[in-house]
């Protein structure tokens, strides 16, 4: 039997997702300037802030204290919304599409 057929990771959770879409969303609601909102290039923006900030993951309910903790660190904050604001920025000069 696979490994990942033993196990349930079902309840692995990366808080930083969650926040890095939240941001994206208030991000781009409040930009001056037009960027693409379709699928891909939303999903382009999560992406690249998500692979640029540290990954928060929870399993258990310790877990969610601690990640909780961690999402209302200044620092934590800000590094989130530098990386949003750096993702928006490349994918609205880069677009994935023409």
């Amino acid at each position: 039997m696979a490994f990942i057929d033993e196990y349930d990771f079902s309840l692995l959770k990366n808080e930083a997702e969650f926040m890095v879409i939240r941001e994206v969303e208030n991000q781009l609601n409040s930009i001056d300037f037009e960027v693409c909102k379709c699928n891909e290039c939303i999903v382009d923006m999560v992406a690249i802030a998500l692979n640029t900030v540290k990954p928060l993951y929870r399993f258990s309910l310790l877990g969610t204290l601690y990640a909780s903790q961690a999402m209302t660190e200044e620092s934590y904050a800000g590094n989130i919304r530098d990386a949003v604001a750096m993702a928006i920025k490349k994918v609205k000069n880069n677009p994935a599409h023409n």
